[in-house]
C-alpha cells in the first residue's frame, strides 16, 4: 500500500503522515531522507523528533530508502524533496539524471511488502524560482512528484492543515 501526501511548506503533512501510520501500526517506522544542510535545519530536524514518541523507530537514508525498509512495516518516509535534493545535488544538479536514479530507487520501493507513507511538497505551486537551479529543481519534484502519485493507492493533498482526498484506489 502507497500512501502519497503532499502540499505545500508548513500545511500540516508531516502531522497527518504520522497520525495515519499510528492508526495502521503501535510502532511505525520514519525514514528520514535528509542531509543536515545548516543551522536552521537541524533545528527542524530535531523539531520533527520531538514530535514522535517513544512508538516510533527511527531510521535515516538518504537515497537508497528501499534497503531500510522492513518486511510488513508501516513506514512514514519524510519526504522526496530533501530525497531528491540529495540526488540534484550529487548529480552537479543534472535533471534527468537525478530523475533516472530517483525512479530506479522508487521502482524497487514498489516491490516492497510494507505500508508505505511518503510526504513530497509541492513546490510549484508557490513562488516562481528566481534562479536556474531554483527552476530546474522545481522540474525534477514536479516530475518525481507525478510519477509517484501515479502509483499510489491513496493520494491526499494537505491545504492548511486539512487533507483533501485526491486520489484513492479502494
Amino acid at each position: 500500500m502507497l500512501h502519497y501526501i503532499t502540499g505545500g511548506e508548513r500545511s500540516g503533512k508531516s502531522s497527518y503522515a504520522q497520525n495515519l501510520a499510528l492508526q495502521l501500526s503501535p510502532t511505525p517506522y520514519y525514514l528520514a531522507t535528509s542531509r543536515i544542510w545548516d543551522e536552521n535545519h537541524r533545528q527542524r530536524i530535531d523539531r520533527h523528533v520531538a514530535d514522535r514518541d517513544q512508538r516510533w523507530i527511527s531510521i535515516e537514508e538518504e537515497k537508497e530508502i528501499s534497503k531500510v525498509i522492513v518486511e510488513n512495516s508501516v513506514v512514514v518516509i519524510d519526504c522526496v524533496t530533501l530525497w531528491l535534493t540529495n540526488y540534484f545535488v550529487d548529480t552537479q544538479n543534472n535533471v534527468q539524471e537525478s530523475l533516472a536514479l530517483a525512479k530506479e530507487e522508487f521502482y524497487k520501493l514498489l516491490q516492497k511488502k510494507a505500508t508505505i507513507i511518503i510526504i513530497s511538497n509541492e513546490i510549484g505551486m508557490g513562488v516562481h524560482a528566481t534562479t536556474e537551479v531554483g527552476r530546474k529543481f522545481t522540474e525534477l519534484q514536479g516530475w518525481m512528484n507525478q510519477h509517484i502519485a501515479k502509483h499510489a493507492d491513496k493520494a491526499t493533498i494537505m491545504v492548511s492543515g486539512i487533507p483533501v482526498e485526491i486520489k484513492n484506489n479502494n
